[in-house]
């Protein structure tokens, strides 16, 4: 690939040159009107940018259904944040490129628990639960409650109750053991 061949993203992004590109006081000028109440401006700033916002989710989240669901939440963050836009953090762009990103982790973190609480092989009834969690120490049961109940990850379970990440997993681990064990044990 030559030099000339080379593309910058701003390139990819606005190769049909029909499309006029907007100076960056334009992108201001929109998300201030946002921020005051626009919706027209809301439709412009989604109209020009929904197709990236989607397109970083969709290969964030490797699923196109829950890309939709999220470019919704970004640009409803969009309406909510507009008038706290500050230009000195960097572009408009940049800015709601940002909010996706994040959306789409945290997205993905939270399916991700979802599944790893789901996989649990039987459910705790509310008159075996008591007797299960007998069978677990007080710090595995606190950090079991703090990672699920709370549903943290691990660091986040760490830093909740100040200890490092290994011990938490550990105590996790262990608890989750002695509780299929126990639940195994009832049916």
């Amino acid at each position: 690939m030559s030099a000339a061949d080379t593309k910058t993203l701003g390139d990819i992004l606005f190769a049909d040159k029909a499309k006029v590109r907007v100076s960056e006081d334009e992108w201001l000028e929109l998300v201030r009107a946002v921020g005051d109440g626009d919706q027209r401006a809301l439709h412009s700033l989604y109209e020009q940018t929904y197709r990236i916002v989607f397109t970083l989710i969709v290969r964030i989240t490797a699923n196109q259904e829950t890309a939709e669901e999220v470019t919704l939440d970004v640009f409803y963050d969009v309406w909510r944040k507009a008038s706290t836009y500050d230009p000195a953090n960097g572009s408009v762009v940049g800015w709601i490129m940002n909010q996706a990103r994040s959306r789409a982790i945290d997205r993905l973190r939270f399916d991700q628990r979802k599944k790893r609480v789901n996989t649990c092989p039987h459910s705790l009834q509310p008159t075996t639960d008591i007797v299960a969690l007998e069978v677990l120490s007080p710090e595995e049961r606190n950090a079991i409650e703090t990672a699920f109940f709370s549903e943290y990850t691990y660091e986040d379970t760490a830093r909740k109750l100040n200890q490092p990440v290994g011990t938490v997993k550990t105590r996790i681990r262990s608890g989750m053991g002695k509780l299929r064990k126990a639940l195994a044990r009832e049916d």
